[in-house]
């Protein structure tokens, strides 16, 4: 079996080491002209998705390659009061499982090793145009006029996915989450460092902070932006000193480590990019092609597991790949093991997105008064093991129904 996957990204790259794990000879196919080292900020990777990595031997580079663990998310206010602290429990679980995080580009390269020193082919300069599914696989048409034919495609291009346009071009577009994103890091400076092991989250008053201290002393940050909706090319057109000036003066009533930490950050950082979602689409799978990672359910990054759930539908759709009698079998049984917990992170994530769009003088201050209550709640139920403890292994049998 021969499969064509769609994007170099993170879910790619790891939806082909796993199907050269089970025998499918996979290969990536990248619009762009090579890797993009230095692409976007940085994310967190959580024990789901490090022990999904676990299974196909990529955890311990991804560990060797990360910034730092983050096991902890301690929250303050903009006058800088602490509200409350929240433990992943990953510190608990075994070694190499604790959350970390990592560059993106950083992520992505280390991947594409990995995918390569075990026998993936990844061909860049590859920019999908369209595909032509039959009874009998699938063959894709690039932008260069070359074509491509496999036993199954999968997309994993990402939240603007060509294969989900082609494939479904009535399907939802992503909806935007009301906030803009940007971020940096900053030279060591005179401010409170974060704790060992922890992220500090700030609820200023008209926009979100966040930042981890390095064992260096640098401090990574980023900043959610309340705005309305605009277009890559209206964000485009203001330039990065005039949106720099903008989230200062966002920042100027609040606790004044935040904007020390981003006057002393290179201007570049300040690019923001508009933060979507997609709740729900009405398939994944089509016949021979499936949708996986942000092109099937993109997540906002509130919840922290855009990168783990890619991971983990890398692992179950090469497992079913694997174990049904045919490749649409399989991508059917892959939507179905999948669809349910992935909508549910999606919903807990733009639920935690929309508690940093409250700016009103009240709202804050209840905001203020019932996170340290709420969080203490969540702690006492187990925090947020639901999403954490859940695992894919490769080497389990798959339960294919059709």
């Amino acid at each position: 079996m021969r499969a064509l996957v769609i994007g170099s990204g993170i879910g790619g790259s790891v939806v082909a080491t796993a199907l050269r794990r089970v025998g499918v000879e996979a290969v990536v196919h990248e619009a762009h002209d090579g890797p993009a080292p230095a692409l976007g900020s940085f994310l967190t990777l959580a024990p789901n998705g490090l022990a999904a990595l676990r299974t196909l031997d990529l955890l311990d580079p991804v560990r060797s390659a990360a910034l730092f663990p983050t096991t902890r998310i301690e929250f303050w206010n903009g006058a800088g009061r602490r509200l409350g602290l929240l433990d992943d429990g990953s510190d608990e679980l075994d070694e190499g499982l604790q959350t970390v995080t990592v560059m993106r580009g950083t992520l992505q390269r280390v991947l594409a090793e990995g995918a390569r020193a075990q026998g993936v082919r990844i061909e860049y300069g590859r920019r999908l145009v369209g595909f032509t599914a039959t009874d009998d696989g699938v063959t894709a048409e690039f932008a260069d006029g070359s074509t491509a034919h496999g036993d199954v495609l999968v997309g994993a291009d990402g939240i603007h996915s060509p294969v989900r346009r082609i494939m479904d071009p009535s399907a939802p577009r992503p909806a935007y989450t009301g906030l803009l994103n940007l971020g940096g890091c900053a030279p060591p400076l005179p401010v409170p460092a974060t704790p060992e092991r922890t992220m500090r989250m700030v609820f200023a008053r008209r926009a979100f902070f966040g930042y981890q201290t390095a064992a260096d002393g640098r401090n990574h940050w980023f900043v959610n932006v309340p705005h309305p909706e605009a277009d890559r090319t209206a964000l485009a057109g203001r330039d990065a000193e005039e949106w720099r000036r903008h989230v200062l003066a966002l920042f100027a009533d609040d606790h004044p480590a935040i904007t020390q930490i981003l006057r002393a950050s290179p201007v570049d950082a300040f690019r923001p990019v508009g933060i979507h979602d997609i709740a729900s689409l009405p398939r994944w799978t089509s016949g021979r092609v499936a949708l996986l990672g942000d092109a099937a359910h993109a997540v906002s990054p509130s919840s922290g597991q855009g990168a783990s759930l890619a991971v983990e539908d890398a692992v179950v759709l090469a497992a079913c790949l694997r174990d049904a009698a045919d490749p649409a079998t399989a991508l059917r049984t892959y939507e179905r093991l999948r669809r349910g917990r992935v909508e549910r992170i999606v919903a807990e994530g733009r639920r935690r997105g929309d508690q940093k769009l409250v700016t009103s003088r009240i709202g804050v201050l209840l905001r203020d008064l019932t996170l340290p209550i709420v969080l203490r709640l969540i702690a006492l139920r187990g925090g947020h093991s639901w999403i954490f403890d859940h695992r894919v292994d490769l080497a389990d049998p798959v339960p294919v129904t059709d």
